[in-house]
């Protein structure tokens, strides 16, 4: 059976729109993409622990502190040479190869006995760098004073110092440094994850929408109300009897889960930078806003006053000063009502408005109650 041309042009353009169909049907109903629960909670019991220490560092080529202006590393000096069976009670020592440091170090969860961590090196004292430097054993304690591990290895620092005589140049910080892999873990911190019954996820950003939204996506996965929400930053977490397996398993199966989170409205300002965020449901009410800039410049040229001839006067300095005033005025703009962030930004920044000045903007549309967020001022 043969098919008319005008038949098949439209057979062909039916196809061709069916064909863009499909292509713009998942495009528009694409929704916000959300976070994984394991990007979003943090399981109770499962953290690092802070470790600190007190340890010398030696081998600097002239660079480590002067033993005059820092007794403790005098004494330290002093006291590891005794346990080397080296006595120097009541000798001057001269050296500025040694440094006193602080060690740090995050000891992290089920970390096994004899495992390995980074540890963090900054000077006490007045050291001019580490470059070069070998931290001796230094014992690393935690908050109940134990010890947890034990640090020593070669310090690398990211900056250096070089000096003369008439200048000097510093890159960085040369006086902090970091050994990898420099502490070997002496003691474990014991928690039994796999015979836990119940534990709680803890949300980093609290929030009880987000909050209810990953309980709910929990229990409809597992098919049984084993997540409970107990507040805005908490959910519980319960091991049901026929489930095969602990409660890692279940960690397991549920922290590739796809909770959409949710945020407040929120501007978050840091005064000293002139740094602005906001969320993207920040929502601002009618209202105008007007903003001129007032510009004073203040120029001195002084001028010299010389007496007539054959005066009894003296040569003098007069000040002169030229003071000018601009005042730039800009035309009172209209917000309208439940406009969103692009709009706002887009039409304070249509204005000519500085970070300074939309600080001062914000805080005061904030104050009118025309602005539908927080603020927050680091």
């Amino acid at each position: 059976m043969t098919t008319s041309a005008p038949a098949r042009l439209l057979c062909y353009t039916m196809a061709i729109a069916l064909s863009m169909l499909v292509f713009l049907v998942p495009i528009s109903g694409v929704k916000a993409a959300g976070a994984r629960v394991k990007d979003i909670v943090d399981i109770e019991g499962v953290r690092e622990n802070q470790l600190i220490g007190y340890g010398l560092v030696v081998g600097l080529n002239g660079t480590g502190d002067s033993l005059n202006n820092s007794p403790f590393t005098r004494q330290s000096l002093q006291a590891m040479l005794e346990r080397l069976g080296v006595n120097t009670r009541g000798e001057t020592i001269r050296t500025a190869n040694i440094a006193a440091v602080m060690v740090t170090a995050n000891l992290p969860a089920f970390a096994a006995q004899g495992s390995r961590i980074d540890v963090n090196v900054a000077a006490l004292g007045d050291a001019g760098s580490l470059q070069g430097g070998t931290l001796l054993v230094t014992p690393l304690l935690g908050a109940d004073g134990e010890v947890y591990a034990i640090s020593q290895g070669s310090v690398l620092i990211n900056g250096f110092k070089a000096e003369g005589d008439g200048a000097t140049v510093i890159s960085g910080v040369p006086t902090t440094g970091r050994i990898s892999a420099g502490a070997l873990v002496e003691r474990e911190v014991v928690f039994d994850l796999g015979s836990q019954r119940t534990l709680r996820l803890s949300l980093r950003n609290p929030d009880f929408t987000t909050s209810r939204r990953l309980a709910l996506s929990i229990n409809d996965f597992i098919g049984a109300p084993v997540a409970t929400p107990e507040n805005s930053a908490t959910v519980r977490l319960t091991l049901p009897r026929n489930f095969n397996g602990n409660i890692v398993d279940l960690i397991t199966d549920i922290e590739q889960l796809v909770v959409q989170t949710d945020m407040p409205a929120k501007i978050v300002i840091d005064e000293n930078s002139g740094i602005i965020v906001m969320g993207a449901n920040v929502r601002v009410s009618t209202v105008a806003v007007a903003q001129s800039n007032l510009t004073v410049t203040i120029a001195e040229s002084p001028q010299v006053s010389q007496p007539n001839p054959l005066s009894l006067g003296t040569t003098v300095q007069v000040p002169r000063t030229d003071l000018n005033v601009e005042v730039a005025d800009s035309n009172l703009a209209l917000v309208p009502e439940a406009v969103t962030l692009a709009q706002l930004v887009e039409g304070l920044n249509a204005l000519g408005i500085g970070p300074r000045d939309m600080i001062a903007i914000l805080q005061a549309i904030k104050a009118t109650g025309a602005l539908q967020a927080e603020i927050e001022v680091l």
